[in-house]
């Protein structure tokens, strides 16, 4: 989560909503890091967890990331959260809850919808005050 929150710094550096996100296998290895996109992109889909799942997929060789965890600074949104169920993924670890758009607990469970095909194992609150902290005073500073 650590490597995560650096991520999410640079994404306030860029100006971007700075969320931050690490794709690794079981064993801890790296496959992907990156932060959000989408001002310096003009991509509304370059979230920095559909980022990460691109990448690793690629490095994998695999669309199927049963395999993996994905470590983000914030609740992922709807987008994310189906892309999480699309890939596979194996498990999910965050920070901070959002209450306006978070698709795990806050508005919605998508990663353990029992309708869907995959359900996700999620873990949150890790580091979770840090990462609330740091979008703080992102939007501090836009106000």
């Amino acid at each position: 989560m650590r490597l995560a929150l650096e991520e999410a710094g640079l994404a306030f550096l860029e100006g971007e909503v700075p969320v931050g996100a690490v794709l690794a296998d079981m064993r801890g290895c790296i496959l992907s890091r990156a932060h959000n996109k989408r001002e310096s992109l003009t991509d509304p889909t370059a979230h920095a967890e559909v980022i990460v799942l691109r990448e690793g997929s690629g490095i994998s060789n695999t669309w199927r990331l049963h395999d993996a965890v994905l470590y983000v600074t914030k609740e992922p949104c709807v987008m994310c959260a189906g892309a999480m169920v699309n890939a596979r993924l194996g498990r999910l670890v965050y920070g901070c809850s959002d209450p306006k758009g978070g698709a795990v607990k806050s508005l919605y469970t998508i990663l353990n919808d029992p309708r869907l095909n995959h359900q996700v194992e999620v873990v949150s609150g890790v580091l979770g005050d840090e990462c609330a902290a740091l979008l703080r005073a992102f939007f501090k500073v836009l106000r």
